[in-house]
């Protein structure tokens, strides 16, 4: 029974060695192809056939997806095209691919100088970071880095300014605001003041317009306003109803003086007779 076991040990064991050694030689094959489109690639390259390279790094990826060369190099392609986008995504697969620290260098090296071109400065300062931490003494890179933060640095500052500048303006349209709202209230308040007064107006008025305190006072009081215009004597002074009476009698007695004179005088004239012709 033991040897049963061992035998059949010993081919599973083989059958898996076997079936591991065709994987490697498969692995190997798409390796070797993957390079070989690889190189052609970048002899397209040379010729500044950047489409052709394209296509040839784009069929060394297909190979072997997680070749390094072939998507750094396909990255590279689209960044001498200005497809920064496109070179951007390449790029940072091959960093993510990459097994040893100088790939990992170059990749995070030309991150750093696309961020750049797309003005994302903060972002490059870390790519080019992650560049020197897997290459120290590259100086190109830590010039780049250099340039990175002055850029992210002006950044900060303009939109440190934009931003108070935005928050001034937001300022300025509350503080309109405000006073647009006290301007309407205070319209609102004088209206409605004249409103009042001419309702007020209105109730000390009746149907003919005439101020009802005035009629009020006048009812019944005709008689009195009549009497108080009549002229009243002074002290000391005569009513003209009384001059009036006053003025009668002397003419009366100036009348009566008058007949009593004419009478005298008829007594002591002598009468003459008409002559006869």
């Amino acid at each position: 029974m033991k040897q049963l076991v061992l035998v059949l040990l010993m081919v599973t064991t083989g059958f898996s060695f076997a079936q591991d050694k065709d994987k490697e030689k498969e692995q190997l094959k798409a390796i070797q192809k993957a390079n070989s489109y690889v190189y052609d690639a970048n002899e397209l390259v040379e010729q500044e056939d950047y489409t052709g390279a394209e296509m040839e790094y784009r069929k060394a990826i297909s190979e072997q997806p997680t070749t390094v060369s072939g998507t750094y190099n396909l990255g590279n392609s689209y960044y001498e095209k200005g497809n920064y986008d496109e070179a951007l995504y390449r790029h940072q697969q091959a960093a993510k691919n990459a097994t040893d620290r100088a790939e990992k260098h170059k990749a995070f090296h030309n991150i750093g100088n696309i961020l750049m071109k797309n003005e994302k400065c903060q972002e490059a300062v870390e790519a080019f970071k992650n560049a020197l931490r897997n290459d120290p003494s590259d100086d190109e890179t830590r010039y780049n880095l250099a340039m990175a933060k002055e850029c992210a640095e002006r950044q900060q500052e303009n939109n440190k300014d934009k931003k108070d500048e935005d928050e001034n303006k937001e300022d300025n349209q509350d503080q309109e605001k405000e006073d647009q709202q006290n301007q309407d209230q205070q319209n609102q308040d004088q209206k409605d003041q004249g409103d009042q007064d001419e309702k007020d107006g209105d109730d000390q008025e009746d149907d003919k317009g005439k101020p009802k305190d005035d009629k009020k006072d006048n009812q019944g009081g005709d008689e009195k306003d009549k009497e108080q215009q009549k002229p009243h004597p002074q002290p000391g002074q005569l009513s003209p109803q009384q001059i009036k009476n006053l003025l009668e009698a002397m003419n009366n007695q100036e009348q009566k003086v008058q007949e009593k004179m004419n009478a005298e005088k008829q007594k002591g004239t002598p009468v003459k007779a008409e002559k006869d012709w």
